[in-house]
């Protein structure tokens, strides 16, 4: 292929015009986002309740009541603790600016950056920040709420429509594209949904997987309202390492600050680890399978795009879309080098026995081998 300037000019072009649009539009295709992957995941319902002979309206009514009654069964579900931890946040606040106080007494008295610094002044002029703070902060609550219950609501509409309208659209986006590769188009749109479909379906099983191992954990450490940070954790895994990081540092934080141990916060966070090694190893290969089959680079810069364009959205979004556009990269030979650029199989050793796991099984088996012969011989 030969390039030019004007072809290298067109490409980057689109690539800022797309952002752009995408920067721009995000109030509509946030929730446009959204339902498209919500409407995924309701589509068998839908399907089997018009196999039942439910008109196609009430279908996809119902299915979105489905999901409604679970999510607030769910919030129900947590109230309780998630009123007592409210209760218990001035509390709480006070003890944070206790430790950052003496965290940074301890620091200047080190590098002394500021002369007769007392803990009385600074806990003061911590506590003057935070009141003057609280408005904004109060103020942004209610913005950012009003702003989520309007995405919210638009989602339910957009997810209602396109699940009511979904032979429509697909007739709609194939007569685009000349009559001889319809066919091919349809295919290709078929394993897009298959590929949502298996992220989205695996992606709840893990959540739930996770936040019942996270919670059993942390019953048994001890602390306050372990199912609760349990599944907040199992929620958070749903951003790739960011969240995994966020959801351990939200218990550990807490027990250091409610709990006078230092041993607590450490079993939490060798707790969250363990949880999310064995889920990274072994639970979302088998779950989730090869639906989301790219590269690490891929899904690290599909968090920071995604972070950079729509925000905690965009972190969620990106990954399983970055999915998806290998699946369409896939079908067009023009874009293949993108899907390989995208994909994870062109960074795979081609001898699978060299993976980390079942090189360390192989050595585990040898020195077991090694040290039974060694006491028979004995």
């Amino acid at each position: 292929m030969h390039l030019s300037f004007q072809k290298i000019f067109f490409a980057i072009a689109t690539v800022v015009s797309l952002f752009a649009i995408l920067f721009l539009a995000q109030s509509i295709l946030i929730p446009l986002s959204f339902a498209f992957l919500l409407s995924l995941i309701l589509y068998p319902l839908v399907k089997k309740l018009e196999s039942w002979g439910v008109n196609k309206i009430l279908a996809a009514f119902t299915s979105i009541v489905i999901v409604l009654v679970t999510i607030g069964g769910s919030i129900f579900l947590f109230s309780t603790q998630l009123i007592k931890i409210t209760k218990e946040f001035s509390n709480f606040q006070g003890k944070i600016l206790h430790v950052f106080a003496e965290a940074t007494l301890y620091i200047n008295d080190n590098l002394n950056f500021v002369h007769n610094l007392k803990k009385n002044e600074l806990i003061e002029l911590l506590k003057d920040w935070v009141g003057q703070s609280s408005g904004a902060l109060v103020r942004q609550t209610f913005s950012s709420t009003a702003t989520f219950l309007a995405g919210m609501l638009a989602t339910i509409i957009f997810t209602f429509l396109i699940l009511i309208y979904r032979k429509g659209l697909l007739t709609a986006f194939t007569s685009f594209y000349p009559e001889d590769k319809q066919e091919k188009v349809a295919t290709m749109f078929q394993s897009v949904k298959q590929v949502g479909q298996k992220y989205l379906f695996g992606m709840i099983i893990l959540i739930v997987v996770i936040g019942v191992a996270n919670s059993i954990g942390l019953l048994i450490i001890g602390i306050d309202n372990p199912f609760l940070f349990g599944f907040l954790g199992a929620v958070l895994a749903i951003i790739p390492y960011v969240g995994t990081v966020s959801g351990a540092i939200i218990p550990t934080l807490y027990a250091f600050i409610s709990y006078n141990s230092v041993w607590m916060p450490l079993e939490i966070a060798i707790l969250f680890w363990a949880v999310q090694l064995i889920s990274d190893n072994f639970l979302s290969p088998k779950i989730v399978g090869g639906s989301i089959n790219i590269n690490a680079l891929t899904a690290i810069l599909s968090l920071i795009i995604g972070a950079a364009v729509w925000g905690i959205a965009g972190m969620i979004l990106f990954l399983p879309f970055a999915a998806m556009l290998m699946v369409v990269c896939e079908s067009y030979e023009e874009l293949k080098p993108i899907a390989l650029l995208i994909g994870n199989k062109n960074y795979q050793d081609t001898d699978s026995s060299n993976t980390f796991t079942q090189k360390w099984l192989k050595k585990l088996k040898t020195w077991y081998s090694n040290f039974h012969f060694r006491s028979t011989k004995n």
